[in-house]
């Protein structure tokens, strides 16, 4: 008689049964799934640190920090490090962000102790050498100036700062080429004593290795972790709501290509019309091509290299805003399609078809994201990061079900308003 194989089914969703959730006595979340199908592992953690724990005026310290993080420890060098990593044929990498940063794993499950070693020395005993800080300086300085003439990326800076006046959204989190260049090694010795610790954190372990073994291995090397100096992470100011339409032309000359955003503040991913509001932006700006406004600006007009919406609530209310990327001189034209879309959204409920078609992409995308043990870790690190429940992913496909015409209207008209939206462009005069 046959056997089913545990994780062998990509129908088999991960929940309560076999995903192992443990606390720490110094709070650490660890969060495990077995999957013996291959003999690699992944390790997705994120710590409550990033750059909402500083200001305008040392913007890009918090990212610096971290990438420091992976170049010099007590143990080891920068060189000693990677050539580790290297001779085991694994991934280990240190990332920065806004609300978190973490680390990343991938290795052969005989070597996670090793990169779990690694990863400690990284997190917990960083030297921060001199020689390095000026290294990684000048790479940070050089890549900034080149995204300074990327039309995306100045079109994004310009939306974040009328969108989010006075706000820590305003800020790039890698900083601007002025402030890197003031960052001191102190600084950073600094924000790493009094950011990095234990609470809040959470290592998501999805692999060929037991769950009582992979918490046991998170124990070894980070429950024994205090810092009584960590800070709490600070509160969000409140948003000033958009009093108009707002403006702003980024001019870059010789650009061939002018890019466009125009929206607004969008939902936390805590507030109940956050999946409202996902559904709705697929049939908007994501669905096929670019969704609505990706048919209008692209297929129908021909105006755009690309279009499309895009939503990034997270932890605090990310933008909501609509791309495109065209020819400067179809700029204003782009604009105002983009417009008559928003108000057609506003004003018409979407038919009865596009949200069937795009529940079922829901739906259909949702295992295959799950086939990878990134996939299952990157999932299940959210679903604690966003007190989401273990059984989230068992719930899902009712919660999109449920989802009516009426809840996708209503969640679009909350936040975008076509008389009081952001528009950013960036591109030749």
């Amino acid at each position: 008689m046959a056997t089913k194989k545990k994780n062998s089914s990509s129908n088999s969703l991960p929940g309560p049964a076999d995903i192992t959730r443990r606390e720490l006595d110094n709070g650490i979340v660890v969060l495990a799934r077995e999957n013996f199908t291959s003999p690699s592992v992944v390790v997705d953690a994120d710590l409550r640190v990033g750059a909402l724990w500083h200001g305008r005026e040392v913007a890009g310290l918090s990212d610096f920090t971290a990438a420091m993080l992976m170049r010099g420890n007590e143990r080891l060098g920068f060189n000693e490090i990677y050539e580790q990593i290297e001779s085991l044929g694994a991934n280990l990498s240190v990332s920065g962000g806004t609300h978190t940063s973490g680390f990343y794993i991938k290795c052969l499950s005989e070597d996670l102790g090793v990169l779990m070693g690694l990863a400690a020395d990284a997190l917990r005993r960083p030297t921060f050498p001199a020689e390095e800080v000026e290294r990684l300086r000048g790479q940070i300085i050089t890549r900034l100036k080149i995204n300074a003439n990327d039309t995306r990326g100045r079109a994004s800076e310009a939306f974040y700062e009328l969108a989010y006046p006075n706000h820590p959204y305003s800020i790039e989190e890698d900083g601007y080429p002025e402030t890197v260049a003031a960052l001191t090694r102190a600084q950073m010795v600094e924000f790493h004593r009094q950011n990095f610790g234990p609470r809040g954190m959470i290592v998501t372990v999805v692999g060929a290795v037991k769950a009582e073994e992979a918490v046991a291995l998170v124990e070894r090397y980070f429950g024994d972790w205090r810092n009584p100096a960590q800070q709490p992470q600070p509160e969000l100011p409140a948003l000033q709501p958009l009093s108009g339409f707002m403006k702003r032309v980024v001019s870059l000359p010789g650009k061939a290509q002018s890019d466009i955003l125009l929206g607004a503040p969008g939902p936390t991913r805590a507030d109940p019309r956050f999946l409202a509001a996902r559904l709705g932006n697929s049939i908007i700006g994501q669905f096929g091509m670019g969704g609505r406004i990706g048919h209008q600006v692209r297929e129908k007009n021909g105006m755009a290299y690309y279009a499309g919406m895009s939503l990034n609530g997270g932890l605090g209310p990310g933008g909501w805003y609509a791309y495109a990327g065209v020819n400067p001189a179809n700029v204003e034209k782009a604009v105002d399609l983009i417009l008559a879309e928003f108000k057609r959204f506003s004003l018409k409920k979407v038919s009865p078809q596009e949200l069937e078609d795009n529940q079922a992409q829901f739906l259909g995308r949702l295992p295959l994201s799950l086939e990878t043990n990134e996939g299952v870790a990157s999932m299940l690190s959210s679903m604690e990061l966003y007190n989401l429940g273990l059984d989230y992913l068992h719930r899902y496909p009712a919660l999109i079900k449920a989802i009516t015409r009426a809840d996708i209207q209503e969640a679009f008209r909350a936040f975008i308003n076509p008389e009081k939206a952001v528009l950013a462009v960036a591109g030749p005069d």
